[in-house]
């Protein structure tokens, strides 16, 4: 299973390898980013997201749209083929009556965007997609000129890369690092805390060829570790110690906080790590620790000062909590779906209240106590719990078994009941 730890050290290469995407994807993107921007400031209103401001049948917000037919029974866009391109002539048409866009709607297209609109075309008319739908694939290590000249830059796949982009830019490699700052590099961008000076003198006094992978270890093997990564999720799950608002009381909600630095200690996998978050109080007989993972919920502001309504900020939390679990899982902004359709991702406003309808089924109230709450306890509290539930247990069993002084004034009042007066 994909683990935290994993997840992690590809970060560096993946985004590294990001930046040495193809010429001609590079290349593209630019104007396909142009082109996009210009349709959405001009065409979208007419012919974007929103079904019911439409017009004509015809969408430019998706490309599989834009090169089907529109319902006068012509292709908006042939790829490669400008003249063919019905949204191209009726953007360069002399005819006030059918150009594009309307003179209602605004003045026609400058020449400049209009020849960026046939370039586009010529060059197969293709649209940008947003980071977090692409599927990420593993670049081409680049051959950088000059590498033969430091051998040291051929240990590692990364190496190649960070190579290329000081040839790009003119820069010499450094000098390879000493022991010490090769510790201090590596214990800061693990753990976020500078080595000791002890730690220092054994890495440096350590001549086996493994002293640096035994290094790496002990930092991940480091409660710090898990202190260190927790603070970038934390906030993005917008943690704090208050409520926000006004006067900004402080809540008690740092076991969550605890679970995230545990959760990252443990290795705990990306998708137990997510679903313990999103939804472990609806896992079949989920743990207390589960339990606690989804105050990723929780983190929402809470307003109680007097003469708010708290129908009104149950309803913020409610919002916070959408666009925050898209944000962190998804990588979008659905926040724009909140008061229409999207106007570049995939998302109409009716399936942002989908998602509302999910969140909506909380039990908190914005109230000062935050209530409900979860009681935790330590080991030994949880142990000692226990023992007192089953001294309750017997006490209660007790109290339910009649005494033999209950018995006798019971048979006294029965008697004094039986006899005649």
């Amino acid at each position: 299973m994909f683990s935290i730890l994993r997840c992690l050290s590809w970060v560096a290469l993946v985004c590294s390898a990001a930046s040495f995407a193809s010429p001609s994807a590079q290349a593209d993107e630019p104007l396909a980013q142009q082109v996009r921007s210009l349709l959405s400031n001009r065409c979208f209103a007419c012919h974007g997201p929103d079904e019911e401001e439409r017009q004509a049948g015809l969408r430019l917000d998706e490309r599989s749209a834009m090169l089907g037919e529109a319902d006068s029974g012509m292709r908006p866009v042939v790829p490669g083929d400008p003249e063919a391109s019905e949204l191209l002539r009726r953007i360069v048409s002399g005819d006030e009556s059918e150009r594009m866009p309307p003179l209602d709607f605004g003045p026609p297209l400058p020449p400049a965007e209009i020849d960026l609109i046939r370039q586009w075309i010529e060059q197969g008319a293709k649209l940008p997609q947003h980071w977090s739908f692409v599927v990420p694939q593993r670049s081409a290590l680049p051959q950088p000129p000059q590498a033969r000249d430091f051998p040291q830059w051929q240990t590692h796949p990364v190496d190649r890369f960070v190579r290329a982009r000081q040839v790009e830019h003119g820069l010499q490699p450094s000098g390879e690092a000493s022991r010490a700052e090769l510790l201090r590099r590596l214990s800061l961008d693990l753990i976020g805390l500078p080595p000791t000076p002890a730690e220092v003198a054994h890495f440096t006094a350590d001549t086996r060829p493994d002293a640096y992978e035994r290094q790496v270890d002990r930092l991940l093997a480091s409660p710090a570790f898990g202190e260190h990564w927790a603070r970038k999720w934390l906030d993005l799950a917008r943690y704090a110690d208050s409520a926000g608002y006004a006067d900004d009381p402080s809540r008690t909600i740092w076991a969550y906080r605890d679970w995230v630095i545990n959760a990252l200690n443990d290795n705990l996998s990306v998708a137990q790590f997510t679903v313990d978050q999103i939804a472990g109080d609806l896992l079949p007989q989920p743990t207390t620790q589960q339990l606690v993972a989804t105050a990723f919920h929780r983190n929402t502001l809470t307003n109680n000062e007097g003469g708010t309504n708290d129908e009104e900020f149950r309803n913020v939390a409610v919002v916070d909590r959408v666009n925050t679990t898209m944000a962190v899982w998804m990588g979008v902004t659905m926040a724009c779906a909140q008061c229409h359709t999207h106007k570049y991702d995939p998302f109409t406003h009716e399936e942002y209240f989908q998602l509302f309808a999910i969140f909506n089924q909380t039990q908190d109230e914005d109230r000062r106590d935050e209530s409900p709450t979860l009681e935790l306890y330590t080991d030994a509290q949880a142990r000692e719990r226990e023992q007192w539930q089953t001294r309750l247990q017997v006490i209660e069993k007790l109290l339910q078994q009649p005494t033999p002084e209950i018995r006798e004034s019971m048979r006294r009042w029965e008697q004094r009941l039986s006899e005649p007066s």
